[in-house]
């Protein structure tokens, strides 16, 4: 009998990178002798409650991505599609959310940025265990810096109290049919505009609450060219992964 999907990780490659200057996405560098799409890959292939991976690609580089899951098909045995994403982060998501149309309402789509490659097996279990409770999983960390609000005069407006200020991280979940009626409703806004998918849904969907799960500081963006040698810092550390 065919083993039921319920949780599906969406791996979001498909960003350019241009910011590193490394002549190559950065999800196509290599940290500690893997590529940072395959440490990103490997994190969910590990973890018990993922059921199912997707990786969404920069379409120009299907190739490069398809070369990669042939050369770990022995390790990566929860791969069910690589699809092509598109100009902007949200055409990502949504080639997820069209390509797993057809599955049953109850099925989760777990979005993870690559460039996240330090995700721990405890943030993905804890992202997978509230969605049991929650239709939307954002992961936060409390925020280390005083955040402030300027006006268009580039002058403070606002001074949020840093203890209910958050930095939002992923991975983020969702119930599947709430992700795309909230992203149905963010393509009939003219004005539409996001940066992460809890904010589709808080902003189109505000009758759904969105749960909150404790993130780690560890789980960092590789951004830019001065993260290469904290990452690999990082990877090359004895400390182990915190498990769920």
């Amino acid at each position: 009998m065919q083993k039921q999907i319920n949780n599906i990780a969406v791996v979001l490659a498909g960003g350019t990178g241009t910011r590193m200057g490394l002549g190559m996405p950065k999800q196509f560098y290599k940290l500690h002798g893997r590529t940072v799409l395959e440490h990103s890959v490997d994190a969910f292939e590990r973890n018990a409650n993922i059921d199912a991976i997707c990786i969404v690609s920069n379409p120009d580089f299907m190739a490069e991505v398809e070369d990669i899951v042939r050369q770990n098909a022995s390790v990566w045995k929860k791969i069910d599609a690589v699809v092509p994403g598109g100009a902007q982060r949200y055409h990502s998501s949504l080639a997820a959310i069209n390509h797993y149309a057809s599955l049953p309402a109850g099925t989760h789509l777990i979005f993870h940025d690559a460039v996240r490659p330090l995700v721990s097996q405890r943030v993905i279990s804890r992202v997978c265990q509230k969605l049991h409770q929650a239709q939307a999983v954002n992961v936060c960390v409390p925020a280390t810096d005083t955040i402030v609000i300027v006006d268009a005069e580039d002058r403070i407006s606002t001074m949020p109290s840093r203890a209910s200020v958050r930095s939002v991280q992923t991975p983020q979940g969702f119930e599947k049919n709430v992700i795309a009626q909230a992203y149905s409703l963010a393509l009939a806004d003219p004005d539409f505009q996001t940066t992460d998918d809890c904010g589709v849904v808080f902003r189109y969907l505000p009758q759904v609450a969105i749960a909150v799960v404790e993130g780690e500081q560890r789980n960092l963006k590789f951004t830019y060219p001065e993260d290469i040698p904290l990452f690999e810092n990082m990877m090359g550390s004895t400390l182990p992964d915190p498990q769920p």
